[in-house]
């Protein structure tokens, strides 16, 4: 009798497979070429294993069959590209928005937020947080950048003489104060033992999502939740959620007290000033992302449970892949002394020509800086590939993909691409001069994705990188401990490093004595 089931259950799947290959869908796909698959599971075992060898397999294929080649996932087929009139025939249209599957591990977190929304949800949650990257509401978000940049330059000094310092957890701790405090209007570190439960909290979850996308029997919900990883992420979030909701509700609290005379700042895109009416006892916060949400649930457009959504999922959004952005350009510094030296230069300069004191307007006048964190996002994108469903078939160069079809596009690919780029493997970050950008394809670099679903803290970022690079290439010359090109990267939903050392020698800006090194 099982023999029986058994032998009628393969015969259903390979009569499906058949129909799944074979149909109209499954004849344009299998016109496109790619690694040969088994029946029934397609490709699915090339893609198994530790996050290291998936990046390995992704870093050959593509080379294999530039520039578009198609796995099949089961009875799903994905087709990945990379060439530059491709990615900006999926990106530039409002028809191909929808994420994929791929970030449904990440709706646990932050359900169905901006990142991982799409139609009517999306469009309406990108209008409402547009003005939170206003450019007047950019000048204050920065005094908090500047100033956890000032603190992370800090504690480089209490440590005193050379220091050497594991990269990534190193910016994840400065990159999650600077979100949390510009996301939520509160700082992390005044909150104790509970700022130490968010953080680790934080970079568990992290890792958590990790675990699920690289085995693909975790993405049955039933089998996820009962699983070991599943059990660990509902204690999890529960600290995650508990700290958002916590901080919602003091936020309104605040505004009820102050009759939401500083929401209207959002509207005017300008600051509140205090007045006679406000009242005694009151100290006015800064405005963040999460004051403007709140503006919106006034109006009636979202409810304290949106909220959450977005706050999460800028927090998530907004510290790993800044922290690992600022990974690679200091091991790149570190590497590049004569660019070091010149970025020095420029800061030093800036620094003096603007009364001693880091501000916005010195931020924005530190142009070769500006290119060297363009060149490090084109060798390293923190997002190093993204996932879209086409609403209606699409017409590529070579190929038409159907409708519902998942196509990843893989940006780390497209940036190292020796037909777009010259010496595409060095740091040069006069690549990006003006004369030398005007007739660069404009999807050939896409470190902030393009199109209407582009990165909507894009300049946030770069202010944010700058923020924090300026002042320690002001106060330290960086060595390499760990050099790139003997680093394994890791596939995620960002690229990812197990360690990246670098070594932090004081500037002396007077007759120095010499000091003793000092290792973590």
């Amino acid at each position: 009798m099982i023999t029986t089931i058994l032998i009628l259950l393969i015969l259903i799947l390979l009569m499906y497979n058949y129909y799944v290959h074979h149909g109209k869908n499954g004849r344009l796909i299998n016109l496109i070429p790619g690694p040969p698959g088994h029946p029934i599971i397609g490709n699915a075992f090339q893609f198994l294993g530790s996050q290291e060898e998936l990046w390995k397999t992704l870093g050959t294929i593509p080379d294999q069959y530039y520039p578009i080649f198609k796995v099949w996932e089961s009875f799903y087929p994905v087709v990945l590209i990379r060439h530059p009139d491709d990615l900006e025939t999926i990106l530039s249209s409002a028809k191909h928005i929808e994420k994929s599957f791929i970030y449904d591990t990440l709706h646990p977190w932050f359900g169905t937020g901006l990142l991982t929304s799409g139609g009517a949800k999306w469009h309406l949650r990108r209008k409402i947080l547009t003005p939170t990257f206003h450019f007047n509401i950019l000048q204050q978000f920065v005094e908090i950048l500047i100033e956890e940049g000032k603190s992370m330059t800090n504690s480089l000094k209490k440590t005193g003489g050379t220091v050497v310092k594991d990269l990534v957890p190193f910016f994840s701790e400065h990159t999650l104060n600077a979100i949390c405090e510009t996301a939520m209007g509160t700082s992390l570190q005044g909150l104790g033992e509970f700022q130490q439960r968010y953080r680790k909290a934080v970079n568990r979850m992290g890792k958590l999502v990790t675990h699920r996308l690289t085995r693909p029997w975790l993405y049955i919900n039933w089998i996820f939740w009962l699983s070991p990883t599943g059990r660990e992420q509902r204690k999890i979030l529960k600290i995650l959620h508990g700290f958002t909701e916590r901080i919602i509700a003091e936020r309104k609290f605040y505004h009820d007290r102050t009759n939401g005379q500083y929401l209207k700042s959002f509207s005017n895109d300008t600051s509140a000033e205090r007045d006679d009416a406000e009242p005694i006892g009151i100290k006015k916060k800064r405005l963040a992302m999460l004051d403007l949400l709140i503006a919106a649930s006034r109006d009636g457009l979202m409810t304290d449970s949106d909220i959450r959504e977005e706050v999460d999922t800028f927090m998530f959004e907004g510290h790993d892949t800044t922290a690992m952005g600022l990974c690679f350009i200091s091991a790149l510094l570190a590497e590049h002394k004569d660019i070091q030296d010149r970025v020095r230069n420029e800061v030093d300069t800036a620094f003096q020509e603007h009364g001693d004191k880091f501000t916005m307007k010195l931020l924005q006048d530190l142009p070769y800086l500006e290119r060297c964190i363009k060149e490090a996002l084109r060798l390293y994108p923190s997002v190093f590939f993204i996932s879209r469903i086409p609403g209606e078939d699409v017409k590529l160069q070579s190929y038409i993909v159907p409708a519902g079809t998942v196509v990843d596009l893989i940006i780390y690919a497209v940036h190292r691409d020796p037909n777009f780029w010259s010496n595409p493997e060095v740091f040069d970050p006069d690549r990006f001069l003006p004369e030398r950008i005007q007739n660069r394809h404009p999807y050939s670099y896409l470190p902030f994705s393009a199109g209407p679903r582009n990165c909507i803290g894009q300049r946030y970022a770069m202010l944010e990188l700058k923020a924090m690079i300026a002042p320690l290439v002001h106060n330290f010359y960086l060595e390499p401990i760990d050099y790139l090109k003997n680093l394994q990267l890791k596939a995620d939903l960002v690229i990812r490093v197990a360690q990246l050392r670098v070594k932090f020698i004081p500037v002396c800006k007077t007759e120095c004595i010499p000091v003793k090194q000092i290792s973590p």
